[in-house]
């Protein structure tokens, strides 16, 4: 079943098309800004009538003209308003019409795309040398959203946890370790804390020139794969790996082993993307390094901004990789998008890195390459947030403060809980604060974290979203004879009964936008409208003293209305609560 907004488009592209004697024309048909102009807006009149030369509104009547000698049962009228905009309203009778099939079947509150594609999704992504941080939640969570969201479309994602898990960091830390001990099998207690660890071999690394060259030495007998270091290495990344699963666990992360994309698989592909580059005449030495040099990529003096392929003592960067791990989504994978879900701080290097593969074939014609790029988790300072010294914030530290939080939070709400319900409630509440505060925020910016705001049961927040969930599955448990899936929407007597119909029709639309541009903070602004439209709807559309077939009617819109909040809530990877 096709979109409000889908169908739409369709009837009024047609009637725009056919009034501007064009083959086709985009009615661009937007949700209205206020009950008063309609359910949705067309606005491509106004771009039509510029490329004719012909006033907006003269065109705006043909349409409408067209538009009202054609058989159609969706819209009871349209009304020209403005330089030439067409407002829609909707007949009642279609929109509980096609809530009903919906009710009938949840599957069609999100059905699949017409089109399924292959989607490579690059996200989290962490050095495996240290532990998680905080400013590894952002890729992590909305990456897991967007995987989320084109599974349910019907898309075939492949998740590719691309973690650095080579270099000079691991011959540092090896050659740490071998100075404490030659056992193996202690190597894992000694990194119950990995954060510490890596510091104690950072300085030593960049105080001790001797130890230094130890790890220098280490990166060569690594990188030969000498069996020694090798266990040494295999065992470092299976701690690592070990902390990070504790991470996606209490995140609800759909990430697996299987998903990992290690930037050492590629380590032997490397030295045949600087043959190919070579080959199409790409590459030029420039102080003794390797390099890709693209005329649209120039400094603040028109300096020419390098892509470096290989340093001057035969060592690779992370181009070189990304090129690799392009190459095989494009031809092995066959992918028809790759997305990374990376910090904007990286936008230059993927910019340039795209433009080489594309350039190189190493890109395929056919594969879309896209950076998602977020912003900076901020302290209240301004700052990127840190503990009060200064140092970086274990995210499963975060998370479990978030919990003990949240239990204060439910505690004080409701005591009449046992603990065990408590906790139970808490784990709940403080995952999806944390998730939903960011995943809210465009992620394009920054963003200042605050436990007050994303703990409240006020404003867009988890809490407010997941007790409106909760409080509709109690009124529908109070009216249990009347609430199954027996009873259909029949009725709509009240304007903010109508509001939360059409509301919950367009969730679809939602999801396709994000599956396109890839906000996630769509969703959240859609699930918040949705909770305080059935708000408005339960304040004043009385249930209880309303006669039978009104009061099942309602019933059964606030069944549908708790069937989009747990589902788009489930796309943004948070679990719902039956009571809180």
């Amino acid at each position: 079943m096709k979109t409000l907004k889908q169908d739409l488009n369709n009837l009024i592209g047609d009637a725009l098309a056919s009034s501007a004697n064009m083959s086709s024309c985009n009615a661009n048909v937007i949700t209205a800004s206020k009950p008063g102009f309609g359910d949705y807006q067309a606005n491509g009149v106004m771009a039509i009538a510029k490329q004719l030369n012909v006033k907006p509104q003269e065109l705006a009547k043909l349409v409408q003209d067209q538009l009202e000698t054609r058989e159609q049962e969706l819209v009871e009228r349209f009304e020209i308003a403005g330089p030439g905009f067409i407002n829609i309203f909707l007949r009642d009778s279609q929109l509980i019409k096609r809530a009903n099939i919906m009710l009938a079947n949840p599957d069609l509150l999100v059905p699949k795309a017409e089109s399924p594609q292959i989607i490579v999704v690059d996200y989290s992504s962490p050095n495996l040398a240290k532990e998680m941080h905080v400013g590894h939640l952002r890729g992590t969570i909305i990456g897991d959203s967007l995987v989320r969201i084109f599974e349910r479309l019907g898309h075939k994602v492949i998740r590719q946890n691309h973690v650095g898990d080579w270099g000079t960091q691991f011959g540092m830390l090896i050659a740490c370790m071998r100075e404490l001990t030659t056992e193996h099998d202690a190597l894992p207690n000694e990194l119950t804390d990995l954060e510490e660890f890596y510091k104690a071999a950072k300085q030593r690394f960049d105080s001790d020139p001797d130890f230094a060259a130890s790890a220098r030495s280490s990166v060569v007998k690594l990188q030969s794969k000498d069996a020694e270091y090798m266990a040494i290495w295999e065992q470092f990344i299976e701690e690592s790996m070990h902390h990070c699963e504790a991470v996606y666990k209490k995140l609800k992360v759909t990430l697996n082993r299987e998903d990992l994309d290690a930037e050492s698989s590629y380590n032997d592909d490397l030295p045949e993307i600087v043959r190919l580059l070579a080959s199409k005449e790409l590459l030029t030495k420039s102080d003794g390094a390797m390099c890709v040099f693209l005329p649209e990529f120039v400094g603040k003096n028109n300096d020419p901004l390098p892509v470096i392929i290989q340093k001057s003592d035969g060592s690779y960067l992370y181009s070189t990789t990304d090129l690799a791990a392009i190459k095989l989504r494009s031809y092995e994978l066959k992918a028809d998008r790759s997305i990374y879900v990376v910090d904007v701080r990286q936008s230059l290097h993927f910019q340039q890195v795209f433009a080489v593969a594309k350039l190189s074939g190493l890109a395929s014609s056919a594969i879309s390459l896209e950076h998602i790029s977020y912003g900076t988790m901020m302290g209240k300072d301004g700052k990127p947030f840190k503990t009060r010294s200064g140092e970086t914030i274990k995210l499963i530290e975060l998370l479990d403060e978030s919990v003990q939080r949240a239990f204060t939070l439910v505690t004080d709400k409701n005591p009449q809980f046992s603990e065990s319900e408590r906790q139970q409630i808490a784990a709940k509440i403080g995952i999806a604060a944390v998730k939903y505060a960011d995943l809210s925020k465009n992620r394009t910016s920054n963003y200042i974290f605050d436990w007050s705001s994303m703990l409240s049961f006020e404003g867009n927040t988890a809490p407010y979203l997941l007790y409106a969930y909760a409080r509709i599955k109690s009124i529908l448990r109070k009216h249990q004879e009347i609430a199954d899936d027996r009873y259909l929407i029949t009725l709509v007597s009240e304007p903010e009964e109508r509001v939360l119909l059409v509301k919950n029709l367009q969730l679809t639309e939602i999801i396709h936008a994000i599956a396109t541009d890839c906000y996630p903070n769509h969703l959240c602004n859609y699930l918040y409208e949705l909770a305080g439209s059935f708000m408005r709807f339960y304040e004043t559309c009385p249930m209880l003293k309303a006669e039978t077939p009104l009061k099942e009617s309602r019933l059964a819109l606030s069944r549908l209305t708790a069937e989009n909040l747990q589902q788009g809530l489930h796309l943004l990877g948070i679990e719902t609560l039956e009571k809180m």
